[in-house]
């Protein structure tokens, strides 16, 4: 691999909280080693129509503490075709621009594997508030989006013991259950609805049934967004055998509040520690991997071994949270 003087940065797929502080620490580290850097608007679409800018430290000063994404990001389905990727490839081949970082979740690592098969240098940095990217304990913006999740219900709990109610509250997760795990553990959710371990609407409604009877004065349940069992179908379940539960039931359903929010001081820490490494890793000549977290270490994985993976919940965890509910 040739040195490197010049570098490129793009956000991909859907935003997360500590995006910008990534930018900013990839960005400042490159130019400490007197490399170039510039900013890829808008993801893949962006590398495909060419729109780059040069990034210097001003241009990432004030961005830690912002969320979602200044560089932007946007759907890029061209991208996943051989046309797509030898635009983008020209694209980067024009402004001389020798590697390339890329931000995001498991869809966005994938178009980096791809990338780096056709000869580009590439690092991944792991950020996904589904926290369901194989290669790293935990992805940018996953703690603040569990945070977020946990405020909900604790603001829903002080009504609910007013009133003597349960709440449901959704929130985000299509396939990977882990915000609504950690945020009914640290909420201290009586039931906990998620993609990797499937209950029906008339168990939800037994555990509400227990929960009122041993003379709980409200009850919790967190459900992510993509269980089969969702909001709607417990929902509906409830209004049928309202006179058996003996709470009322309320959803709550959270939806892109919880990766909207500032990010929490553990992934500014975390997304800055990544974007250092993802630089790093290119020094070092060792590119084509991700850069993720394993204990506290930073650790990097080949993009080829993580690329279309995803990684589940701790089942240790759902158990301990049902013993708890108790």
């Amino acid at each position: 691999m040739q040195p490197i003087q010049r570098i490129a940065i793009l956000t991909s797929g859907g935003d997360a909280p500590g995006m910008n502080a990534a930018v900013r620490a990839a960005t400042r580290a490159a130019l400490a080693r007197g490399w170039q850097m510039h900013g890829v608007r808008n993801g893949y679409a962006g590398l495909m129509e060419g729109v780059f800018e040069p990034l210097q430290a001003r241009d990432v000063g004030g961005i830690i503490q912002r969320g979602g994404t200044v560089l932007g990001s946007a759907r890029a389905p061209e991208f996943a075709t051989e046309a797509g990727r030898a635009r983008a490839l020209d694209n980067l081949r024009q402004r001389g621009i020798e590697a390339l970082i890329v931000i995001g979740g498991n869809g966005s690592q994938s178009g980096a594997n791809v990338l780096a098969h056709a000869g580009l240098p590439v690092v991944g940095i792991a950020s996904t508030v589904d926290n369901d990217l194989a290669g790293t304990d935990v992805t940018i913006g996953v703690d603040t989006a569990v945070n977020i999740t946990v405020d909900a219900i604790d603001r829903l709990r002080t009504t609910g013991t007013s009133h003597k109610r349960a709440f449901l509250v959704e929130t985000m997760g299509r396939n990977c259950g882990y915000i609504a795990l950690m945020a009914g553990i640290a909420g201290g959710a009586e039931v906990i609805v998620v993609p990797e371990c499937e209950i029906e609407p008339h168990e939800v409604a037994e555990r509400l049934r227990a929960a009122y009877q041993r003379g709980k004065t409200h009850a919790m349940v967190v459900v992510a967004e993509g269980a089969r069992c969702g909001a709607k179908a417990i929902m509906q379940h409830v209004a049928e055998h309202r006179d058996t539960i003996g709470f009322a039931l309320r959803v709550t359903t959270l939806g892109h509040v919880v990766r909207g929010g500032v990010p929490t001081a553990a992934d500014r820490v975390l997304a800055t520690r990544l974007g250092a490494a993802a630089v790093d890793q290119l020094a070092r000549g060792m590119p084509n991997v991700l850069v993720g977290l394993r204990g506290n270490e930073i650790v990097a994985t080949p993009l080829a071994k993580i690329a279309g993976k995803t990684k589940g919940i701790d089942q240790d965890l759902l158990a301990l949270a049902r013993v708890l509910a108790q």
